[in-house]
């Protein structure tokens, strides 16, 4: 469908660009994208990313659908599909076949950038990742994606940047894949994981110590405790327990190494959390467990409001690409509520965004709008004249 558009435009400061503007610094030094066959690139990298990111920040629905925009809206056409513009299948091979090296980049140098940018809400507690799991519905051509019989569903496991609230590390696989294994690839030195209890398990924990990993996990409160020595609580805190401990039972799963154990209670339920953090008071463990459902927040608005598990790819390399899409534009919604705005990520700023992206296009056909209207006016004129 053809549109005008305003050349006017093309100089203004737009929204869209202020707020992509990062990226283009997190890709300096990136790997040089090439196509692989004979066949030439029908898009840069920078394309596809923005082309995602524009995906992501509006909320559309389909691969169909974002491509019928980059076609037919001004806007888009202009300023985010490629020169020539792009084809289903050329979008959808490139998805799939190509990029995940430096959409992986990106996202590490970006991340790094928005680490440098945004405060952190705790410092005192030290750099706080959690860790969590989380499911994305698979259609049952996705092979990869093995669940159980009947049902497909890959899994994202990542690390949450508790003190900036910015994703950290992810990794991708089937949604029959333990989650434990990922703790000591997501966490970096110095860094205390935040986890549920579904990552209890005392050979890890015995691990995880012995390698200097950090860590506070929720434990099951049946979960056999040999009290080795206790520390003094505050009658009037929500701590009710704080001892050094061995957890299990003695020849069948009991800890080798003892670790530290907080029990607090919060509405009638209790919990009890261990962890090997010992320079902390055990309000601050329990504070920090607390903290721990940030992730299920960040993971719930994700997929809200940025569509980000709404499938435009079916193999795990295409699915790679959009996640990481996804947590880019987050990353870049982070940095610009930040900038702009002096605050986190949220709906309100969001929606703000996308209307002034809708305005500066309306503003700029308004005003292609009129002064085609004075020269065809004039050219009137001229014409009724002879």
């Amino acid at each position: 469908m053809p549109h005008s558009i305003n050349p006017d435009t093309q100089n203004i400061n737009l929204s869209f660009d202020l707020f992509f503007n990062p990226v283009r610094q997190a890709m300096e030094g990136i790997p040089m994208l090439t196509s692989g066959c004979n066949r030439p690139l029908q898009m840069s990298f920078e394309e596809h990313l923005k082309a995602l990111v524009y995906f992501h920040l509006q909320e559309h629905t389909s691969a169909q659908h974002l491509l019928q925009v980059l076609e037919e809206d001004d806007y888009a056409r202009e300023h985010i599909a490629p020169k020539d513009g792009i084809k289903k299948s050329s979008f959808s091979e490139a998805t799939n076949t190509r990029g995940l090296e430096q959409f992986a980049y990106v996202f590490s140098n970006l991340q790094a950038q928005a680490s440098a940018i945004l405060p952190q809400r705790y410092p005192a507690l030290g750099n706080l990742v959690a860790i969590d799991g989380s499911f994305i519905e698979a259609v049952l051509s996705m092979t990869w994606a093995d669940y159980r019989t009947g049902t497909n569903k890959a899994k994202v496991h990542m690390g949450f940047d508790i003190n900036r609230s910015i994703p950290r590390k992810l990794f991708l696989t089937d949604g029959k894949t333990g989650e434990r294994p990922f703790v000591a690839q997501i966490l970096s030195p110095g860094e205390t994981g935040v986890m549920d209890r579904g990552y209890q398990c005392h050979e890890r924990f015995d691990a995880w110590q012995t390698d200097n990993i950090l860590f506070t996990c929720r434990i099951k409160a049946g979960t056999n405790k040999t009290i080795i020595r206790t520390h003094k609580v505050d009658p009037d805190s929500c701590v009710f327990f704080d001892a050094v401990v061995l957890l299990g039972t003695q020849g069948v799963n009991q800890t080798e190494q003892e670790l530290r154990l907080v029990g607090y209670e919060i509405q009638g339920t209790k919990y009890w959390i261990a962890t090997n953090r010992y320079d902390l008071t055990a309000e601050q463990i329990a504070a920090i467990y607390k903290l721990r459902w940030d992730i299920e927040k960040f993971f719930a608005w994700w997929k809200r409001h940025l569509k980000v598990y709404h499938l435009i790819a079916r193999s795990e390399h295409g699915l790679m690409v959009q996640i990481l899409a996804g947590l880019i534009t987050y990353l870049l919604l982070a940095i610009y509520c930040h900038q702009q705005h002096n605050e986190p990520v949220n709906i309100k700023r969001v929606r703000e965004l996308r209307i002034k992206i809708d305005n500066e296009l309306r503003s700029g056909n308004s005003i292609f709008t009129q002064r085609s209207f004075n020269e065809q006016n004039a050219q009137n004129q001229a014409y009724a004249k002879t």
